[in-house]
């Protein structure tokens, strides 16, 4: 079902989801699933990779997955794994966008939420930011709630906070932004890589094995068709992804390599929101396979 075209507006449909909160999370999840995926969801004995997401959000509820789904507190995480040097340098933590010292900042940084997606502020030049906007802005994602839209428990109990950190930049690349790297580990293991490039521009996407040779994988962002040279890193920050990962049956480790240095993004629980069609359609019953599903916690 192609309920985008029917509803083409996405605060639209944010909004309608949101009349549906009261519904509970395993009915609003099948429901979910038939519409986007256009199949029923077997919960029962689950064989694809994306309906194994829906059991993940349902019956695997660590509280070790809230802390590390907080863009925030994950830094803690990070740093007693031993990865301290990976760390975005961090300019500051806030409750409301009224707190921001705009005139202690340096001229470049970036403002995002420490629980939302697609909620961040990327400034070049703080003497052009609209600064009221910008506050205005930062204070309506931190009192929406996001989280129940996909039903992904991890998210739940964060609390909304802005965090101020460093630009990257990597003036050497060819594409557009940064490149970023995720590693899809399933069960302490990285299974297979994926590019996200030119983010902000004409976005595109390549999966790679762990050598970095290209898999024929589409998903709901075009390919690439030209070559990607393999990161010269490639080996360390596959064994960063899989230290980070080791303490989750599944979670996408999401990482940078900027003038040969690596530095961590985020942690990912429930990738693509677990709607995600694949093509071919038998790469979610392959990545399905390798993802055990643990012993559930309620």
């Amino acid at each position: 079902m192609k309920y985008k075209e029917l509803i083409k507006n996405q605060e639209t449909r944010i909004k309608l989801l949101g009349l549906l909160d009261f519904l509970p999370d395993r009915l609003m999840i099948h429901l979910q699933y038939f519409i986007k995926m256009g199949k029923k969801l077997n919960l029962k004995s689950p064989k694809r990779f994306n309906e194994k997401i829906q059991w993940y959000k349902l019956y695997y509820r660590d509280p070790l997955m809230t802390k590390c789904a907080d863009k925030y507190s994950v830094r803690e995480y990070v740093s007693a794994k031993g990865y301290d040097s990976i760390l975005i340098p961090l300019y500051g933590l806030y409750s409301r966008g009224e707190e921001i010292n705009f005139q202690s900042l340096p001229k470049k940084f970036v403002l995002k939420t420490t629980n939302g997606s697609h909620t961040n502020i990327i400034c070049k030049d703080k003497e052009k930011l609209d600064k009221n906007k910008t506050i205005m802005t930062l204070n309506q994602w931190v009192k929406k709630r996001t989280a129940k839209l996909g039903r992904e428990w991890a998210y739940y109990n964060i609390e909304p906070k802005i965090i101020c950190e460093m630009l990257l930049e990597d003036n050497d690349n060819e594409f557009e932004g940064i490149n970023d790297y995720k590693f899809v580990c399933i069960n302490g293991k990285a299974e297979i890589v994926w590019i996200d490039i030119d983010r902000y521009e004409d976005h595109k996407r390549n999966f790679y094995d762990l050598e970095w040779k290209y898999l024929n994988i589409k998903s709901d962002v075009q390919n690439y068709n030209g070559v990607i040279k393999k990161p010269n890193k490639l080996q360390e920050m596959k064994e960063i992804a899989e230290d980070l990962a080791e303490d989750f049956p599944q979670v996408r480790v999401d990482l940078y390599l900027i003038n040969d240095k690596i530095y961590f993004g985020e942690l990912t629980f429930y990738l693509l929101s677990g709607y995600e069609k694949f093509y071919p359609d038998y790469f979610d019953y392959q990545l399905g396979e390798k993802f055990i599903l643990p012993e559930k916690i309620k």
